[in-house]
Formats: C-alpha cells, structure tokens, sequence
C-alpha cells in the first residue's frame, strides 16, 4: 500500500479537496465511508461553523476525515484552536507558510499536509516539517499558484525536490489520469471539481448545472494581481477581464468583485454575478453522482488502466 493511504489510515488513494461552498460535513462524510480522505472546507466557514461541521463529522462516520485550512483566513489562529480541541487528527493547510502552525499541530498529535505549486515551495514544506505534500497544477479551480505550472510538469519537478510522500492535485479527474500522476511520482492524488459537483457537494444547483455545461476553454485563471484564480466565464469574469487587460490595480478588482463573490456564486447560485471556482476538468463532467459513486468508478478505471498498460508489449 503506498505511503498516502498508510499516513492517514485510508482505503484508497484519493483525497477530496476541502473546496469553499462546497465541502461541508455531507460530503467529507461521504467521501470518507467511501474508502478516501474526507475534507472539511475551512475556508468558508465561520469558526462556530466549522464546529458545527465537526461534531456532525464524527457523528457520521468513524473513518479517517480532516480539515483543509486556507492560513489567509482572516481568523485563522481561531480555528487552529478550535482544531486542537476538537482533536482532529488531519490538517491540509494551504495559501500560506506551513511554517508558523505546523509544530503547534504536531505536539496536538495531527498529521499535517500543505498545498504547494512549486518545487521550491515543496522544499521549503519539508524543512517545516509537514507529513506530506500536495502539489497542485493550475488546471486546478479556485486559487491557484502564479507559476502556472501544469501538474504533469509539476509532478516530476516536485518528486526530485523532496522525499515526502506526494499527492498531486490540478485537472484529475479520471482513474486514467491518476495511474499518469502516479508514473510521475505521485502516491496520490486529491480531487475537487469532480466531488464539488456530486451530489452531497453544498455547492447550489445553478452552480452545478452551470459547470456541467462547460465546454473546453470555459475557465480562464483570473485575479493575477489579486490571488491567481481559475474561474468559469461569466458576466463578472468578463468586467474582471476588461479591467485586467487595461491595467487595473488590486484596488479596483475588489471593487469589481464585491464581498462575498464565491459566496454569491457558489452557495447562493447567482450565476452571472457570481465568482464561480472550478477546475478545467470540469468539461469532461456531465452528470451529478453520489461521491461513492465517483470512488468506486475512479479505482475500476484506474485498475483498468494498469492492466491496459502491462498488455503493452514495445
């Protein structure tokens, strides 16, 4: 069994991301009974909230879970409390240094992941002490890193630069997909659009039914100057990129976005004025599935693939 399954006591190799709006305690849940690693989406949630989602964690399953953490939030010395007495035991931090609250989650006894776009970054990851790495392509929705670094090309480059074990993450959305990560050095892989549009996904339906019409070339990365983001083409994203290409400063694309833009697009469904994350994977989905669902064809698919391969004879 690789070393990504052994760290955090799962089934299978798949962690599903700890998406805003969407990955609420229903679906980390679900997820979790299924065999992979369940996240809750700190990111959007308020502290009381967050406490809210995990005691209905532990009520709905006795499987490993844990929390995704963007170290941006605003109240993020709150929450790391809140994660300590509520002994979680996983934490994958992202948008941030790992350095700060790594030890502090350590002597709590959690294993503790963090989200890296770059090869350097992965390095530096080690040096604070993180368990393991997951580095994310810009294929991927939501934030992203500014190198704009493919994941195939990430993989490898992150492989040589550390010897923690490796999650890739960033345009998986298939077994045939992970099988390739996996030849590249990955031991496993996370995933977010496929679970932000499942059925247990807190993301709205207008959300949902927005992405599974997209067609390739239907996110764009956006907010360079703000927090690199890919994001599904709308009447937002539009006014974005008009002022991007004109030359507006931060500033002025936070007036452009408004408060709670995620939010509005998102949770509440407000498709054309809404900030809408989602990965470029996105075009390849066309139906809404449980998130067990989506495990138990992963693994087939990618148990196909492996065998599809050794038939190979060159």
């Amino acid at each position: 069994m690789d070393r990504s399954c052994t760290l955090v006591d799962i089934d299978y190799p798949i962690i599903q991301g700890g998406m805003v709006w969407c990955s609420g305690w229903r679906l980390a849940s679900a997820v979790s009974r299924a065999g992979g690693l369940g996240l809750l989406g700190a990111g959007s949630m308020h502290p009381d909230t967050l406490r809210e989602h995990i005691h209905k964690m532990k009520k709905a399953t006795n499987r490993p879970w844990g929390v995704n953490v963007p170290l941006m939030y605003p109240e993020i010395d709150q929450l790391m409390v809140i994660l300590i007495e509520e002994k979680v035991k996983i934490v994958l931090t992202s948008a941030g240094s790992p350095k700060r609250f790594t030890p502090m989650l350590h002597q709590a006894g959690m294993k503790v992941a963090h989200v890296v776009s770059s090869s350097k970054f992965a390095a530096k990851c080690e040096e604070a002490g993180v368990d393991a790495i997951v580095a994310e392509g810009f294929e991927a929705g939501g934030h992203n890193g500014r190198e704009e670094t493919t994941t195939l090309t990430l993989i490898p480059q992150v492989r040589r630069s550390t010897s923690l074990p490796l999650i890739a993450a960033g345009g998986i959305g298939s077994g045939e997909a992970m099988l390739a990560v996996m030849a590249l050095g990955a031991e496993g892989v996370q995933i977010g659009t496929l679970f932000a549009l499942s059925t247990e996904s807190s993301a709205s339906e207008a959300f949902k039914q927005r992405c599974l019409s997209l067609e390739e070339g239907g996110t764009m990365l956006s907010l360079k100057k703000l927090s690199p983001t890919r994001l599904v083409k709308n009447d937002l994203y539009d006014r974005l990129a008009e002022a991007e290409a004109r030359g507006a400063e931060a500033e002025e694309l936070k007036l452009i976005l408004g408060q709670a833009a995620a939010k509005r697009g998102i949770f509440e469904g407000i498709i054309n004025e809404g900030e809408l994350e989602i990965g470029q994977i996105a075009s390849s989905v066309r139906e809404i599935c449980p998130a067990g669902d989506i495990i138990v064809r992963l693994m087939k698919d990618f148990r196909r693939a492996q065998m599809n391969l050794s038939s190979l004879n060159w």
